[in-house]
């Protein structure tokens, strides 16, 4: 079970849903709606802030572009 405090497993798991896209289009609109579109993501909705969403974003392309 995925909750917004796990930015980086969904960062993975987004990547996993997601691995042609180019990070460089991602929105954190883009970021909140795939999440909730996880079927291992369960917490509440309401909870997310522009923070959290950039969090797993900075994940996400971290984990695509390791330094």
């Amino acid at each position: 079970m995925l909750t917004w405090e796990d930015s980086y497993a969904i960062a993975l798991a987004l990547r996993q849903e997601h691995p042609h896209i180019r990070l460089e289009e991602v929105s954190l609109g883009m970021v909140y709606r795939w999440t909730l579109e996880l079927a291992e993501f369960y917490d509440d909705l309401n909870l997310a802030n522009e923070a959290i969403l950039e969090s797993i974003y900075q994940e996400w392309f971290e984990e695509v572009n390791p330094v």
